[in-house]
């Protein structure tokens, strides 16, 4: 009923390759920097200096409002669509998320539904589609963020 995982097959090394990583990590960090080439300033986007083209996709980036791991350090955060079923508190909005789960005995897809208060600079209205993201707390309930409006209420 119940699948286990594959284990990952190891690769197997033999003493031979073994010797120059021992080596290498064994020899001073002066010998190791100076036998490392450099490579050259120019990066692999129409010869473009490599600082340039990094602050040059940061900047297309930015514009896009997409951020990358060049630009944040931070993790992949944990975003979620759902319908704004309530708006009466000021910037914050509760965030209904609705997800199918398969039943354990009947083996039949159930919706389950989940609320979040999330922190609203957007403006989003009751029976909107909202993007959310995680965010650090907020409020005593609030951890998430409103990124975008995907669909307005129809009116």
């Amino acid at each position: 009923m119940f699948r286990r995982k594959k284990k990952e097959e190891a690769v197997e090394t033999t003493p031979e390759s073994q010797a120059p990583i021992e080596e290498a990590l064994m020899a001073p960090v002066e010998e190791t920097a100076a036998t490392t080439p450099v490579p050259d300033e120019t990066s692999a986007v129409e010869g473009v200096p490599a600082a340039e083209s990094v602050s040059a996709a940061a900047t297309a980036e930015a514009a896009d409002g997409v951020s990358s791991p060049i630009t944040k350090g931070r993790g992949h955060r944990v975003q979620k669509v759902g319908t704004v079923s309530s708006d009466k508190m000021q910037k914050t909005v509760v965030v209904r998320v609705d997800r199918l789960v398969l039943h354990p005995k009947y083996r039949r897809y159930v919706r389950r539904t989940s609320k979040f208060m999330a922190h609203d600079d957007l403006g989003a209205t009751t029976g909107d589609r909202v993007r959310i993201v995680e965010t650090r707390p907020l409020s005593a309930k609030k951890r998430w963020r409103v990124v975008e409006i995907v669909q307005k209420a129809a009116k």
